[in-house]
């Protein structure tokens, strides 16, 4: 009787399994809102929200992360208040009139238990949080949308987002399996959320101001993602004016030649192309020195597509990111704006340099 209950068990079994799968690998179908939730068993995780608020000639820039990253201290650290899991966020805020970049970064390590009241990322749905930052979201009849809580009494500012889904996730890579390099573990499943409206509540300086602005968000999970020729990448997730979205990478040796390279771009009429390693090319146009880390970015870029040639301009040279008091990286990451062939604007979104400090260590 018991071996007949097994086996009348496993299937259910493996049904759950699969669909609580955290493997990468490609062919795997992503399932929602399983999805949209932490992925423990995989290595590393972040969700990935920037945008913009204000006036369009004077923007303020934002990024909200929250990372995830699996320790492997499980077997060597056996208990349930082992350290499974490090949790991070960063916060920056770019204001472009001012010229000002403010930061913020937390750090918490967590077991893996859901019931965690200090810090936890829940499997089931996007629903991250460490301290009282937190980031989640709810679905709903009119779309999805994310709640966002950043900053505060030890921050240089304050961010609350509401950030409401206006069109369809975009699957990045082949149909959210996206290669990182020439081995097909070089992975990760990669989807992003363009065009998001965003409402937001900005504390700084004992101000409080509403504002309404445009942001991306992009979910990654990996076991591999650099290969070890790669020291770092160069990346932009561009809103384009039409309601179209443009997404590009790529991995970078330490001699500056790209390893890998890929993306997409979704036209406003919703047909999506995506690129192959070979069909894009990086070439960097202008350059900033960092004065705190001595790190050299190109801050100003010319992207040849196979959608055809755009520049990629920041709109502040100053927003370099230091991480080294939470995950240790210190990268650049900033409001830009992607110009056409005539140098009209056609875009705006983020530029995501890193590894130019010291090699990226993942």
């Amino acid at each position: 009787m018991r071996r007949r209950a097994l086996l009348t068990a496993l299937p259910a079994l493996a049904s759950a399994q699969s669909a609580d799968d955290d493997t990468v690998r490609a062919g795997r179908v992503l399932r929602w809102p399983r999805d949209h939730g932490a992925h423990p068993s995989a290595r590393n995780e972040w969700w990935y929200a920037t945008g913009w608020l204000g006036e369009e000639a004077a923007p303020i820039g934002f990024q909200v992360t929250f990372f995830r990253h699996r320790t492997g201290l499980a077997d060597t650290l056996p208990g349930r208040f082992a350290p499974r899991q490090l949790l991070f966020a960063h916060a920056a805020l770019s204001d472009i009139a001012a010229g000002t970049h403010r930061q913020a970064q937390r750090t918490q390590r967590w077991s893996g238990d859901e019931q965690a009241p200090d810090a936890c990322a829940l499997r089931a749905d996007t629903d991250v949080r460490i301290g009282p930052w937190s980031l989640q979201r709810e679905a709903g009849s009119g779309g999805d949308r994310y709640h966002a809580r950043v900053g505060g009494a030890d921050a240089p500012f304050a961010l609350q987002l509401a950030l409401h889904a206006t069109q369809p996730l975009l699957l990045q890579g082949s149909d959210g399996f996206s290669r990182k390099g020439p081995s097909p573990q070089q992975a990760s499943h990669y989807y992003s959320q363009p065009q998001l409206r965003v409402q937001a509540l900005l504390e700084r300086d004992g101000r409080r101001a509403t504002l309404q602005g445009r942001a991306w968000l992009d979910h990654e999970w990996s076991d591999e993602y650099l290969p070890a020729e790669a020291v770092g990448w160069d990346w932009i997730g561009i809103n384009l004016d039409d309601g179209g979205a443009l997404m590009a990478f790529r991995l970078r040796r330490a001699d500056g030649s790209a390893l890998w390279a890929g993306g997409s771009q979704r036209g406003a009429d919703g047909r999506v192309r995506t690129f192959e390693p070979g069909a894009l090319r990086f070439t960097p146009q202008r350059w900033w020195t960092s004065a705190a880390s001595q790190a050299r970015y190109p801050v100003q870029w010319a992207i040849d597509m196979p959608t055809g040639r755009a520049t990629v301009r920041a709109l502040m040279d100053a927003q370099e990111l230091d991480g080294r008091l939470s995950n240790g990286a210190i990268y650049w990451e900033g409001l830009s704006d992607l110009l056409d062939a005539r140098g009209s604007r056609i875009g705006r979104g983020y530029l995501e340099m890193t590894g130019y400090a010291k090699r990226l260590a993942m």
